[in-house]
């Protein structure tokens, strides 16, 4: 494995760079926790219901050391029947109407995605939770519903969806990727999942996220490493990478993340799937676990990972019309989901490009991917301009100053209690910003100050270019090598960031192309390093480790126009599949 060994930072480069003076770590400690964790996954192998498992045989051994198309084989596999990949290939939209219909009943929809969800799981590790026979016990209550009222109970009725696992449930563990929170049993569902449950959702798995849900990467000390399902050496993203691997596969036909830096976009754009981080205070997030409670200068959004434009769209109308979340959580807004005209043709759309952040290059198959939809969107007749990017240093350092405002207080908490092992992205975010060092009341408006001379900045672009959306990477690459400690990353989340501190909506959208080892070759004599980041984040491009690899870009509108950035997108996604 040396090939994949050139590509790993230099571990002095990057430990030069922590902020961090105390790791929390204690093997004593956490030795105690030990059982808990294997009690843990004893019971999420035993609840992966054995009858839905394909045989050992079928999983290579080298998952971790050579590429393996996880999507590529449930394509194929005779393991699901003709009718299970039917109805795992249809959209959540499609089986919301085909269930209302009594084409499929609930029932039967659910066990062809928790079927396929297992046998994903055998390659990807997404999952950390199973509940699929209370979730078929759940899907039958649907389906009596409705052969004695002829009504469904709402939009989502009888439609299985994937939740990341830090969104609190109610009866069953939720730990955020803190080994800590083996113990917490929240007594109440997070509103999110009453607002879904309420509109006729079906819940059966549960996903992975990192250790404290501050990575790019999903991997804890609990369940471990999610992995790519498009190529297993690769990354899965972060922190909604468990959701990522399950919209991709069709483990699952709708998800739902959260995002704080990335979280949600960065698993869909690896995954070569849609995914939407929203405004805030239009999805909920009460009811999760994190270390961020309270902190308003940046605050984590939720929203869904879907395999259409047609089911973004009909998760957000669905959630916020129907769902009415402000009536469980004061924090939302009581702001309907707006029905408005989708531009008639391409020509009344108006796009900017940042082909470069100004801070880290992006690698070779991303800006392949950027100049093929330039082409397809001119060709289509969308107006398309340069984007220059606007203050980026700038608004990396104040996110990251706010990320790690309390100097860690709570992470020491959290991670301290258990003393488990911090991984190296672990280390790696403690050390944003200030690192331990936390910032004073003043200290911390003087950061929301300058954030909002950003928004206003950015508001003001939008309003004088008359552009319609931003089209930008969502990462430097398409998803990074990530399988062990030493080559750990992705470390750069500026592309992605950039966007939570001006809390700006943001669509991921896959372009339909792969990263190409024979087209996509490393570049020669590139200009120095601007920095010490961009230079780790260059050096780990290694052509021929990300085969199958989805090029995915982001689209980004305006504060609380995520109706015109959807409605936009579906237009761009058109244009792409023509």
């Amino acid at each position: 494995m040396t090939q994949l060994d050139t590509g790993a930072p230099s571990q002095k480069v990057i430990e030069s760079l922590y902020k961090f003076t105390d790791d929390f770590s204690d093997p004593s400690k956490f030795e105690q926790w030990k059982p808990k964790i294997k009690a843990y996954q004893e019971s999420l192998n035993k609840n992966a219901l054995p009858e839905y498992k394909v045989p050992e045989s079928d999983v290579p051994k080298t998952l971790d050391t050579a590429p393996f198309n996880t999507i590529a084989y449930l394509s194929k596999t005779k393991h699901l029947s003709s009718e299970e990949h039917t109805i795992t290939n249809l959209t959540a939209t499609e089986l919301a109407s085909a269930i209302a219909s009594k084409k499929y009943t609930s029932v039967q929809v659910l066990k062809a995605f928790a079927h396929r969800a297992v046998i994903a799981h055998q390659f990807t590790n997404f999952a950390c939770d199973f509940f699929i026979n209370e979730a078929i016990t759940r899907a039958q209550s649907l389906d009596d519903h409705l052969a004695k009222t002829g009504k469904t109970v709402g939009p989502l009725h009888g439609v299985p969806i994937s939740l990341k696992e830090q969104i609190g449930y109610a009866g069953r563990i939720t730990h955020g990727g803190w080994v800590s929170y083996l113990d917490n049993i929240p007594k109440e569902d997070g509103v999110t999942i009453a607002v879904l449950r309420n509109l006729g959702a079906v819940f059966y798995v549960r996903t992975n996220e990192p250790q404290t849900l501050m990575h790019l990467d999903s991997n804890n000390n609990i369940v471990g490493r999610t992995r790519n399902a498009h190529n297993s050496l690769l990354t899965s993203g972060g922190s909604s990478g468990g959701e990522g691997a399950s919209v991709s596969t069709k483990a699952s036909p709708l998800g739902v993340g959260t995002d704080i830096g990335g979280s949600i976009r960065a698993p869909a754009a690896f995954a070569g799937v849609y995914g939407l981080r929203p405004t805030t205070r239009r999805i909920s997030t009460a009811g999760g676990v994190s270390s961020g409670r309270g902190q308003e200068s940046c605050v984590a959004v939720a929203g869904p990972l879907a395999n259409s434009m047609d089911d973004i769209e009909f998760f957000m109308k669905s959630y916020i019309n129907e769902g009415k979340p402000w009536d469980l959580d004061q924090w939302c807004f009581p702001m309907p989901w707006r029905t408005i005209s989708t531009p008639k043709k391409p020509t009344e759309i108006k796009v900017a490009i940042m082909w470069d952040d100004g801070l880290v290059k992006p690698h070779p198959p991303i800006t392949r991917g950027l100049k093929y939809l330039e082409e397809k969107l001119t060709k289509a007749g969308v107006e398309v301009v340069k984007f220059d990017p606007i203050e980026t240093q700038k608004a990396y350092d104040v996110v990251h100053d706010m990320y790690n405002c309390d100097g860690n207080f709570m992470e020491r908490q959290m991670l301290g209690k258990s003393g488990e092992p911090l991984l190296p992205l672990t280390k790696w975010c403690l050390s944003f910003g200030h690192g331990d060092k936390a910032l004073t009341v003043a200290e911390n408006r003087d950061l929301n100050y300058h954030r909002d001379n950003l928004r206003k900045l950015y508001n003001d672009y939008f309003v004088q270019s008359g552009v319609d959306l931003i089209i930008s990477p969502t990462y430097v690459g398409v998803a990074p090598v990530c399988i062990n400690d030493a080559i750990a990353g992705p470390y750069y989340w500026g592309y992605t960031s950039l966007w939570n501190i001006l809390d700006l909506p943001t669509l991921v959208m896959p372009t339909g192309l792969k990263q190409d080892p024979a087209v996509d070759v490393k570049e020669s004599n590139l200009p120095a390093p601007r920095s010490v980041i961009e230079e780790i984040e260059q050096n780990k491009y290694i052509p021929e480790l990300f085969v199958d690899a989805p090029v995915a870009f982001q689209f980004t509108g305006r504060r609380y126009f995520d109706e015109e950035v959807v409605s936009v997108g579906k237009v761009i996604d058109g244009i792409l599949r023509n």
